[in-house]
């Protein structure tokens, strides 16, 4: 059986996938990604010593602003009302680990959401630390989890 993308049409063109007649369900993505930094950075990271200010909060809040921002960055993603995004960063002892998990009620899928809010809370460290780390890198951005629980009853 031959598998077809869901974004395309017959004939292979991009289109908006039709959600309409797909019931509401409570819907749920965890994602993740990396970022390696130099000692020292990671020093000033610790210790809020960098100029531009508070790098994991602000990384966060940027994560959590994109995640509401996805259907104007990704071609074809649907708006959707998100219920909740959080955001959490973990010191490592070679960079920073940061997570995102979107929640939403609704007729498709928030994997995009959560893996957008990682990727621009990565770039937001990346933007505030590199005046003093040339040799950053962004990695391992991936989904980890998703989940889809129907309701049950009259919407």
């Amino acid at each position: 059986m031959k598998k077809t993308l869901s974004h395309t049409d017959a004939e292979g063109r991009a289109r908006m996938v039709d959600v309409g007649d797909k019931p509401e369900s409570d819907r749920m993505a965890l994602a993740e990604g990396f970022i390696r930094l130099n000692r020292d950075t990671m020093a000033l990271v610790r210790d809020n010593a960098l100029k531009k200010g508070d790098v994991l909060t602000l990384a966060e809040v940027a994560g959590t602003m994109a995640a509401k921002q996805t259907p104007a960055l990704i071609p074809l993603c649907h708006p959707l009302l998100l219920n909740k995004v959080q955001m959490v960063s973990h010191i490592e002892n070679d960079g920073i680990r940061v997570e995102a998990t979107v929640i939403c009620s609704g007729k498709t899928g928030v994997e995009m959401e959560a893996l957008t809010a990682v990727s621009v809370a990565l770039l937001t460290i990346y933007d505030m630390c590199k005046a003093v780390d040339k040799a950053m890198v962004i990695s391992d951005i991936r989904l980890l989890q998703k989940t889809k629980q129907e309701r049950s009853g009259v919407q």
